[in-house]
């Protein structure tokens, strides 16, 4: 008789230990001015995330988000969140865990960011700001394919999975 499912060794296993945030930075440099200016703002968002082990199959990933919001030349607002979480991971091969920690973690984090950003933005007395669906599997993909080309022009291997990503 074999053993019960949840004693597998092979068993794959997937648990979001924790999730907080790690930093947080928020700036007005041109208050209370830019108050007194017309409301037509451009927008830049930057996207990037971490990855550390903890040993005993647990990982931290962090996602890093800053949104600069512009009114002509002037700052209204800067803010840098960087959202931790805790997963534990196992029993996936070296191919499935680059996608997991690169792209599916950043996805499940993204969530809480984007409430962070929306708070921080209205308490400091802007209109309200939902940052856009961000595409995980595609920035992991491209991250994966600049690491290829990276490693063709020096002549060397390209890692199995890559555990930061950039963009």
């Amino acid at each position: 008789m074999s053993e019960p499912a949840a004693q597998q060794p092979n068993e794959r296993e997937f648990f979001l230990a924790r999730i907080y945030t790690k930093d947080v930075s928020f700036e007005t440099p041109n208050s209370p001015l830019i108050f007194n200016q017309e409301w037509k703002p451009a927008f830049n968002m930057n996207v990037n995330s971490a990855v550390q082990s903890l040993g005993e199959e647990h990982y931290e990933v962090v996602l890093n988000i800053t949104v600069t919001c512009k009114i002509e030349e002037k700052t209204a607002f800067l803010i840098e969140v960087k959202q931790g979480g805790i997963f534990r991971i196992r029993g996936f091969t070296n191919e499935e865990m680059g996608p997991m920690l690169g792209a599916y973690c950043p996805n499940l984090l993204f969530p809480y960011v984007r409430e962070v950003v929306s708070d921080l933005v209205s308490k400091g007395s802007f209109p309200q700001l939902l940052l856009s669906p961000v595409n995980f599997d595609a920035i992991y993909a491209r991250h994966l394919q600049q690491l290829q080309e990276q490693a063709q022009q020096e002549g060397q291997q390209p890692p199995e999975n890559a555990n930061e990503t950039a963009h």
